[in-house]
């Protein structure tokens, strides 16, 4: 289960600088945004539009905001309250229940649990199982979850929040990394050995080169409760499933999160009707699949997952290397008129994937579209919480859930927010910066934006004044000039852009020159981008969750569930 979906897009240099030598307004003669009340300059969180963040697809961004034409493809619209009605309690319910008891064996637990065996609903959310508990992202996944369980229960609707582990992934180059700040530079910690297959990611266990790594994030992010958990769990001998597990559970104990390995044979075994069915309607749901994509791309939207003539919604794990091998599904023929099944250069008919699916269920495993599908049917799921990528792939999903569980899951998307330690948000108040400003440039855009804005205001006037002067000369003289004749106009068009370009180069030697003055202007533009868009980036892809859990404590995990609870359904500057 990924987050992804971000795309990423070089943003506007600095250009054109004319506006960053326009005076602010003032009062007083201080500029207004300096002169507010105290409590207005401080908030602890600031909801933006979803918009604000860069990257994202259009059709999350439309799912976002509630637009009808992504509606044919969804439940329901993203943000409402109709999902607190839990489906009917499947057959299977006590046995599942009693899974999730035997991976869920903490105090903290127990009550989730009891909610669980008495009929509470689920709301769920999962990701890959990644070094020292992925990216910060993760995190906010939980506690969404964990904030629309919260809700659903206080509107007299009991629901548990549950955490899936995708463990059953195999690109191990997307979990084999983490990375924390350090005080001048990002720190990229890696475990360094790698599978020798292609082996479901959550099996791969942890040896002595763990140990080195600890010690590091340890320096990094120095003791705290949350830095102990880290170290108790991800420690030789234990899986990379169980290491993640152990350290959510921990973390967001006090939220009651129960979090749920599927790998298992007894899991699985529960699961057989949707892989069973994926295997005996493979050519019904990869049609509909096709349908549904091209539906999407009439529409201008994207697919999020290619489904090519072969493609399937399994894999397979090898019986002697344990490695999970794609199925891919080919043509009937004259002497296999039902198709057949190529796992690698092996081949098998459907009745030979049926049986190994009833003797050793374990060993087929759902894809990234059948998954949601699979994971609901054994959860009775209410709601899932979903990152980009996600919600992308509900829109695809969707023809596949109607077709096997007979009904649509609701999705919402995660929260999403950037977390403003204290000495970032002092810089911040200091250049009178936006969170949408700063995802608008680079370091060096950025850098050149501080020294303007540092100049002082008569040099600003100054420039400010030029500038509008030639502008107010140029236009209508260019106007004159292309009255007389068409080929003068262009001519004196580019010589009009030469002139401006020059203003434009007054601009640059003014903003240099202050840089140069001010060498620590420089160094706070590095600090800002590397803290909160870090290589063009948004925090919350690339820094990991620990360190924040490390630095600000467990209590962090509340706090961030909290926030979630709030009205804000964009992006949330959340100041620490």
């Amino acid at each position: 289960m990924r987050d992804e979906g971000y795309v990423h897009r070089r943003h506007p240099a600095w250009h054109p600088l004319h506006s960053l030598f326009t005076p602010e307004p003032e009062c007083a003669g201080i500029p207004i945004r300096a002169c507010e009340p105290e409590e207005n300059k401080l908030t602890t969180a600031d909801c933006h539009s979803m918009t604000v963040m860069p990257g994202l697809s259009r059709l999350y961004q439309n799912y976002c905001a509630g637009e009808a034409a992504v509606r044919p493809y969804y439940a329901e619209a993203p943000f409402g309250t109709g999902w607190q009605t839990r489906p009917a309690v499947p057959a299977h319910w006590q046995e599942m229940v009693a899974l999730l008891a035997a991976q869920n064996t903490a105090a903290a637990a127990a009550p989730a649990l009891d909610a669980l065996r008495a009929g509470a609903g689920v709301v769920v959310t999962g990701q890959q199982v990644g070094l020292f508990g992925g990216p910060l992202f993760t995190v906010f996944k939980a506690a969404t979850a964990l904030a629309r369980a919260r809700q659903a229960t206080q509107a007299g609707r009991p629901h548990v929040g549950v955490f899936w582990l995708a463990s059953e992934d195999h690109d191990f180059a997307e979990v084999n990394h983490v990375v924390f700040p350090g005080r001048r530079e990002l720190r990229k910690l890696v475990y360094g050995a790698t599978p020798e297959a292609a082996v479901p990611v959550g099996s791969v266990v942890l040896d002595e080169r763990i140990t080195p790594l600890v010690d590091e994030a340890w320096e990094l992010i120095g003791y705290s409760d949350a830095m102990e958990a880290l170290a108790a769990a991800y420690k030789p001998g234990r899986t990379f499933a169980q290491a993640f597990a152990e350290f959510y559970a921990k973390v967001f104990a006090a939220q009651g999160l129960l979090v749920l390995d599927a790998s298992s044979r007894a899991v699985h075994g529960l699961g057989a009707p949707v892989l069973r069915a994926a295997l005996e309607r493979a050519d019904e749901l990869h049609a509909a699949l096709v349908e549904r994509n091209g539906a999407l791309e009439a529409a201008g939207y994207h697919a999020q997952v290619a489904v090519g003539p072969q493609s399937s919604l399994l894999f397979l794990m090898d019986e002697k290397t344990g490695a999970r091998v794609a199925l891919k599904r080919m043509a009937p023929s004259a002497g296999e008129p039902k198709g057949t099944w190529q796992a690698g250069r092996q081949s098998y008919s459907t009745d030979d994937l049926v049986g190994i699916l009833e003797a050793e269920p374990e060993r087929i495993s759902p894809s990234a579209l059948l998954r949601p599908v699979f994971q609901d049917w054994l959860l009775s799921t209410s709601l899932t919480i979903g990152g980009p990528a996600e919600i992308a792939y509900f829109a695809q999903s969707a023809v596949l859930f109607e077709r096997i569980l007979g009904r649509l899951t609701p999705a919402q998307p995660r929260f999403s927010a950037t977390l403003i330690e204290p000495a970032i948000g002092e810089l911040l108040q200091r250049h009178e910066l936006t969170l949408e400003r700063v995802f608008a440039e680079n370091k060096d855009s950025l850098t050149q934006l501080l020294a303007a804005r540092a100049m002082p205001i008569e040099g600003k006037r100054r420039l400010a004044a030029a500038g509008t002067a030639l502008d107010a000369e140029l236009t209508p003289l260019l106007e004159w000039m292309h009255t007389l004749d068409a080929g003068l106009g262009r001519s004196a068009e580019t010589a009009a852009s030469k002139m401006r370009y020059q203003m434009n180069r007054l601009r640059r030697l003014a903003a240099n020159f202050q840089l140069q003055k001010e060498a620590a202007l420089a160094r706070h533009a590095e600090a800002i981008m590397q803290s909160l868009y870090p290589g063009g980036v948004p925090q919350e892809r690339v820094h990991g969750a620990a360190f924040y859990m490390g630095r600000y404590g467990l209590e962090l995990a509340e706090r961030v569930t909290a926030q979630a609870m709030d009205a804000c359904t964009g992006h949330t500057a959340l100041w620490l």
